[in-house]
């Protein structure tokens, strides 16, 4: 990727900030010791990478040896960082393998409760709110059900009823902090529902002549 052609107030450059250091820079690029990686833009940093040539002239210049320390120790901190990221790569995918099992061993036991349950579930909802004649309230409906189904149960019910056009479902019209037993509330839409009816078939009625 290349480093800032000049030093920055948060990262290193390769030559320091000053009038003559960046003419110094300008030779090296016309020269062909330095390539540009990144040209400048509005905001950006001019960055720049060695060349074949910049590095012969390098080895030319000062001790291989020097040269040579500078290049191991940035090998092993790549290599560090390498081992790092290969580390917790490898417990992300024992973890995902985890979360698989356990979905696996989970899931068919929730779809056969949900499939076992939810059709009397619903018969259950049905003849509760066929016996009443206005409104009912969703918490005084789930504690009229004598299955007694969790929370998440009876609004997957609710939802299949609605989608069906078994009932309606209305939704509370007050303030939202005044509204009761909010944990029995459904989001339906952008509406929250807070009661339920029996869905009633519309009537064929012979049009009148006069």
């Amino acid at each position: 990727a290349g480093v800032p052609i000049v030093a920055l107030k948060a990262e290193p450059g390769l030559f320091p900030n000053t009038t003559l250091a960046k003419a110094a820079a300008r030779r090296a690029l016309d020269d062909h010791l330095l390539r540009r990686v990144v040209s400048p833009t509005s905001g950006g940093v001019e960055r720049c990478a060695i060349t074949p040539q910049g590095l012969a002239h390098l080895l030319e210049s000062q001790n291989p040896k020097a040269v040579l320390e500078d290049l191991v120790r940035v090998l092993e901190q790549r290599q560090s960082q390498v081992d790092e990221l290969l580390q917790r790569t490898s417990e992300m995918a024992e973890n995902l393998s985890g979360l698989r099992a356990t979905l696996d061993a989970v899931l068919p036991r929730v779809s056969a409760k949900r499939i076992a349950v939810e059709p009397d579930l619903c018969a259950d909802i049905l003849s509760a709110l066929a016996s009443r004649s206005e409104d009912c309230p969703l918490p005084e409906l789930y504690r009229t059900l004598p299955s007694k189904p969790s929370p998440g149960t009876f609004h997957d019910a609710l939802r299949k009823l609605q989608a069906g056009r078994r009932i309606y479902l209305h939704p509370w019209t007050g303030p939202l902090y005044t509204l009761p037993e909010p944990s029995f509330a459904l989001l339906v839409g952008h509406e929250v529902a807070y009661y339920a009816s029996a869905h009633v078939p519309a009537r064929f009625t012979e049009p009148a002549f006069a």
